[in-house]
C-alpha cells in the first residue's frame, strides 16, 4: 500500500466508507457520488496504479476481483437486470485515483455512450 493514496487511506480504515466487500485481497465500497443506484468501487488491496501495471500475479488478482463483482452484484440485487463494470486507465479517460479500481454500477438502465 501507498502512504498518501486515497484508496490505500480507505482500506486501511483511516478514511471512513460504507464497506460492501472485504477479503485479504480485495475492498469494495460505495461511492461518494454515485452515478447509478448501485455505484461501488472495487479495489484490490495492493496498491497497483493503474490497468497498465497489471501483469503477472496482479492479472490473476484482477481475474479474482472479477469473481467478487460478481458476487456483490448478486448480493446487491442487480446480477439478473445487469449492470457494468468500468476501469478508467489514466487522466484523459477520466481515472481521479492513481489505485487500480473498478465501478460497479447497476440499478436502472445505463445509456452507450457512456461518454
Amino acid at each position: 500500500m501507498s502512504d498518501d493514496c486515497l484508496f490505500c487511506k480507505i482500506i486501511r480504515k483511516e478514511i471512513p466508507s460504507d464497506v460492501v466487500y472485504e477479503d485479504e485481497d480485495f475492498f469494495a465500497f460505495r461511492d461518494i457520488k454515485p452515478q447509478a443506484p448501485v455505484h461501488v468501487l472495487f479495489v484490490p488491496k495492493a496498491h497497483i496504479d493503474t490497468l497498465n501495471a497489471v501483469e503477472g500475479k496482479n492479472a490473476i488478482l484482477v481475474g479474482k476481483m472479477f469473481e467478487k463483482i460478481k458476487e456483490v452484484a448478486s448480493s446487491e440485487g442487480i446480477a439478473e437486470e445487469g449492470y457494468r463494470v468500468v476501469a478508467n486507465c489514466g487522466s484523459s479517460a477520466g481515472q481521479e485515483v492513481l489505485h487500480l479500481h473498478f465501478h460497479l454500477l447497476g440499478g436502472r438502465n445505463l445509456k452507450w455512450p457512456p461518454g
